[in-house]
């Protein structure tokens, strides 16, 4: 029987893994979330011929389902040996105590070489000093364009600020209501999240005990994204009311659509051969330049319950290397974390790729609390109230302050009380 056992995860399903320990032998618990399980299955063919004995069983997990059954699986004493986390979600699971300190790993390692990561993007992985993953794969945002209907409004290159982006959108968004420069779901936090990080002012202050989102710089990115809807430039639906955007997109119902690296793929396919060369991506344009983005992406934790932590860091190792970046990158899209991983043809070659590999140099992370997705979600809440027009920039401000406060509570009483916050 094959070694590696992949089965999808539904719920009520087993926690356990999947494939049966052999006499003789040892299996590594591993778990994804997503398409991830399905490309990684088939690069542990290799990995488990580097090491005979070793078996790994793949579990995968539901993205909708994933975070609760890590969390009951932590709190059962059934977690797996190694698991793909996002890094938003590092945070929650060291304040439990979940994960093991990698620190002393990589630095005794001769494959994992802190260095070659995208500054941002391995600091997501440090909590109070302390290392606890290993970027997977990046995840950030920039814009996906027309460069067709730009040229037909007079422009032969993408925005470079928010003045000319602004700009452009007006003369895009003609006739008022029928097409419109950039597609901004009201029910997505990405884009407006994306805005704040090319602000000074952090989003949380206080080391993370209140919200700062009455900052001058979160304000000015709210009165921004707001002005977008206002002047309608940006449709006023959310991702279910577009329903198709890449059929919208190649209609040119809107000319800007900020997203992910998974959208290349995704546009590549659904768009017609003959409007192929009339789209491209470029950096997210900031306030004065060239913009931030977020610092998203997963990455490899092993947990301290387990009893095989030298053979999961030994799979973080093969993962990590570039040759397999690169591979895991033409099999699913998820593009690598390392600096070095990039040189590989299928992304030195590809123009669209490209502009993700600038935008990496300048991406920024998200505050390190186990709060922060509940925020998040909060601060789209009331910006949508705010591009509605129900709200003022200062009273969406104080509002986004007041519940991200509410919050930070537990995490307040336990840092003023000396102790360690906790979710």
């Amino acid at each position: 029987m094959r070694a590696v056992c992949l089965s999808v995860a539904l719920a009520g399903a087993a926690l356990g893994g999947c494939a049966k320990e052999e006499q003789g032998s040892r299996t590594l618990q591993f778990w994804t979330i997503g398409r991830e399980g399905e490309a990684v299955a088939k690069l542990l063919p290799d990995f488990e011929r580097e090491h005979p004995g070793l078996h790994v069983a793949v579990q995968q997990l539901p993205l909708t389902a994933a975070h609760q059954k890590l969390l009951t699986a932590y709190a059962g004493d059934s977690t797996p040996d190694i698991t793909q986390l996002g890094n938003t979600w590092i945070p929650e699971m060291v304040a439990l105590g979940a994960l093991e300190p990698l620190d002393a790993r990589v630095a005794g390692s001769r494959v994992v070489d802190r260095d070659d990561y995208f500054p941002a993007i391995w600091s997501t992985n440090v909590i109070d000093g302390h290392l606890y993953g290993v970027p997977w794969y990046v995840d950030t945002r920039l814009l996906f364009y027309r460069k067709d209907l730009l040229a037909k409004v007079g422009y032969d290159h993408p925005p470079r600020d928010w003045a000319e982006w602004k700009a452009m959108m007006a003369k895009l968004s003609q006739p008022p209501g029928k097409t419109y420069g950039v597609l901004l779901p009201t029910n997505e936090f990405e884009q407006l999240l994306a805005l704040a990080l090319q602000q000074d002012d952090p989003l949380l202050r206080d080391d993370g005990r209140y919200g700062n989102f009455r900052s001058p710089g979160f304000k000015k990115a709210l009165a921004f994204y707001v002005s977008l809807f206002k002047d309608q430039q940006a449709p006023m639906m959310t991702n279910v009311g577009i329903g198709n955007p890449w059929a919208a997109f190649g209609q040119g119902f809107f000319t800007f659509y900020l997203s992910g690296p998974w959208n290349i793929g995704e546009f590549r396919k659904r768009l017609p051969p003959e409007q192929q060369g009339g789209w491209g991506t470029t950096p997210l344009p900031g306030p004065n330049g060239p913009g931030a983005s977020n610092a998203g992406g997963s990455s490899l934790v092993i947990y301290r319950r387990s009893k095989h932590k030298d053979d999961a860091w030994a799979l973080v190792e093969f993962l990590s290397r570039p040759e397999i970046q690169d591979r895991f990158y033409q099999l699913l899209g998820d593009m690598p974390p390392r600096r070095s991983s990039w040189n590989a043809p299928a992304l030195r070659n590809d123009d669209k790729a490209a502009a993700f590999r600038d935008q990496l140099e300048r991406v920024k992370p998200t505050p390190p609390v186990a709060e922060w997705e509940r925020i998040v979600t909060e601060m789209q809440l009331v910006a949508a109230q705010a591009a509605h027009g129900d709200l003022t920039i200062d009273q969406a401000a104080a509002e986004i302050d007041r519940r991200a406060d509410r919050l930070l509570e537990k995490r307040r009483w336990m840092l003023d009380h000396g102790h360690k916050a906790s979710p």
